[in-house]
């Protein structure tokens, strides 16, 4: 096949970044990876063969936003890696604004509404973030500008948003870059697990060969499902660093007929580098991956709907009001057994997986479980200070779950604690803070209590803190 020469993805790739690889700051250890460095090599040369307008970056290390891409927006992106050693290994491009800028537009009129972060000299202050591109983007650079490349760069960084979303920005990269006539390189900088062997940097864990073996696969046989159908399980075991930006790549491709060629793969140093081309053809209908997830989603949200409970329901009706038309809802009959009652209750909403706001009561504040429901849902869409108020566009993506709280009873020590069967209060004064029983990530009372003193702004350290503990009723 001859090489595509219309605008958009002309080729892509995956590399991974350990400063280790090149010479003058490896030394004689960067042949323990020498494997590594030469098939970098060749898919620089690829890459520069093809003569791209733009080279679009993405990768894991920069400022890192749960709910955004971030996109660096100096005229001129430079970095080298004299924090490793080396100030000589050094890169500088001139920044494709205009691409950056038509991506971030479309992005944010996407289905998923994703906004990317523009980061500049008053953002890195307020964020208190380093100057100049990180090894993540300066070490394939490095190859890359060692193979003549003369293009110009846009640099994103990995959001932490849902493997579905991240997909389809990736997508978004690619219709941007046809709209504007870019002939684009699209590169994702990221090592696989870290967790390889006992030595290596983030521990041993026996899943991390898993997790890499599966991403290996995925780029021989060009197939982005199984990376974005993956067990989240095997994502947060492996302790990796290139799973988004792999996904991302993928996307960028959708629809399109692929040659993919995984180059390289070795794990030394305990983390596994693996380094692939991805050679974009015509277009193919059956390669559209992104509208059948998201038809598998309306899915799994209808079902859902259908089977969920009166007073989770209630709270979605009442946030789905409030947002559309500014109006508070009225319970209908079935809420009847909710008007005899009086508690506290949280209201969590969840998009795509992640916690999208959290709102709620630890005692009844209003004369029915009902108000209190209807109460939490609007504040938890509107009023949560972590998140911006939830948008008519995003009501849709939204899962609800209802935590009805009993009685809180005083306990005299952990022991009586269970933070799988039991949430927890701490007091002091007029310090409180409260946690729900069987969160993700909080295994004993110990944390549990810990993390309840951080909310309440209690040291760890103090002492004379009163503990209660109380069940709840969850409702999905």
């Amino acid at each position: 096949m001859s090489p595509d020469t219309r605008a958009g993805v002309v080729i892509a790739g995956v590399s991974p970044h350990p400063p280790v690889i090149v010479p003058s700051v490896g030394g004689r250890e960067a042949g323990t990876a020498e494997k590594t460095a030469r098939a970098l090599s060749d898919l620089s040369r690829a890459i520069v063969q093809e003569n791209p307008d733009t080279l679009v970056l993405v990768g894991p290390h920069g400022p890192v936003f749960r709910d955004a891409i971030a996109c660096t927006q100096d005229r001129t992106l430079h970095g080298d890696l004299s924090g490793f050693g080396a100030q000589d290994a050094s890169v500088r491009l001139e920044n494709d604004l205009e691409l950056a800028h038509e991506v971030a537009a479309m992005a944010l009129e996407s289905s998923y509404g994703t906004r990317v972060a523009m980061v500049g000299a008053d953002e890195r202050r307020a964020y208190q973030l380093s100057q100049g591109l990180d090894h993540g983007a300066v070490v394939p650079l490095y190859f890359l500008k060692q193979a003549g490349l003369e293009s110009k760069l846009v640099n994103f960084t990995m959001g932490l948003l849902p493997l579905t979303e991240i997909y389809a920005f990736g997508m978004t990269v690619a219709r941007a870059a046809e709209k504007m006539g870019r002939r684009i390189a699209f590169l994702a900088s990221g090592d696989l697990s870290h967790r390889l062997t006992p030595a290596a940097p983030a521990g041993y864990h026996p899943r991390g060969r898993e997790f890499d073996a599966l991403i290996v696969r995925a780029l021989k046989e060009g197939d982005p499902r199984l990376l974005v159908q993956m067990d989240p399980a095997l994502e947060e075991d492996a302790g990796e660093c290139g799973l988004r930006p792999i996904v991302m790549m993928f996307g960028s491709v959708d629809g399109r007929l692929i040659e993919p060629e995984v180059l390289s793969y070795e794990g030394p140093f305990g983390v596994g580098y693996a380094i692939a081309v991805v050679r974009p053809r015509g277009r193919e209908v059956s390669r559209e991956f992104a509208s059948r997830w998201e038809a598998v989603e309306d899915q799994r949200l209808e079902q859902l709907r259908s089977r969920q409970s009166p007073i989770v329901a209630l709270a979605r009706e009442s946030l789905e009001s409030y947002v559309r038309t500014g109006r508070r809802v009225k319970p209908r009959p079935e809420h009847k057994k909710l008007l005899d009652q009086r508690a506290g209750a949280f209201v969590s909403l969840k998009k795509h997986g992640e916690l999208r706001g959290c709102i709620g009561t630890t005692e009844a504040t209003t004369h029915d479980l009902c108000e209190e429901v209807i109460q939490n849902a609007i504040s938890a869409g509107t009023q949560d200070p972590r998140f911006p108020p939830v948008e008519a566009d995003e009501l849709v993506d939204l899962k609800y779950s209802v935590d009805v709280l009993g009685e809180a009873e005083l306990v005299e020590s952990l022991e009586d604690l269970d933070p799988k069967d039991y949430g927890v209060i701490v007091e002091k004064g007029w310090r409180r803070g409260l946690l729900l029983p069987d969160l993700e990530g909080i295994d004993t009372a110990a944390e549990q209590v810990d993390i309840a003193k951080r909310k309440a702004g209690i040291r760890s350290s103090e002492t004379g803190v009163s503990l209660f503990r109380f069940k709840v009723t969850r409702y999905h």
